[in-house]
């Protein structure tokens, strides 16, 4: 029997993302993503939905989340549908759907990204989320107008 699990989003966090660990020190974080969709009803009228959709992700790439974004801003992610079920304090059965967040990234320039911290990865930092920073390559400046025309060869 085939399956497939992949859910994507885009969207933004409805909360500052929380981090915790695991017993073998694992970090965890959960956050929230806002979703929207917009459509015309067939009376004319606009109409605006919103889904709230929980998301947790696991190891190192959860502290760069919990470091970087905050409530509100916009976050695309990939990961996989789970099910959790547990029974609550009154002894009720509960479950909800979550996703398991594999890959992620960011969205929006450096003005919106923010740092929950003072160090602000600069504009031309680029992140692996592998565990490891590498700096970009410098780009090259763009020739002025007049320059890229004398540069055509025909």
């Amino acid at each position: 029997m085939a399956s497939y699990n992949k859910i994507i989003l885009l969207g933004n966090l409805t909360r500052d993302p929380q981090l915790s660990f695991t017993p073998s020190q694992t970090a965890v974080v959960d956050f929230s993503l806002a979703t929207n969709r917009s459509w015309r009803a067939q009376d004319g009228s606009q109409r605006d939905e919103t889904c709230f959709v929980d998301c947790r992700m696991f190891g190192k790439r959860a502290e760069v989340i919990n470091k970087y974004l905050r409530k509100g801003q916009p976050l695309f992610v990939e990961g996989r549908l789970t099910f959790d079920s547990w029974t609550a304090q009154d002894g009720s059965k509960r479950s909800k759907h979550r996703v398991t967040v594999e890959e992620f990234q960011f969205v929006g320039g450096a003005q919106q990204q923010g740092a929950r911290s003072n160090s602000q990865p600069s504009s031309q930092q680029q992140t692996n989320y592998d565990n490891t920073s590498q700096q970009a390559p410098e780009a090259p400046s763009a020739p002025a107008y007049g320059d890229a025309i004398d540069d055509i060869p025909f």
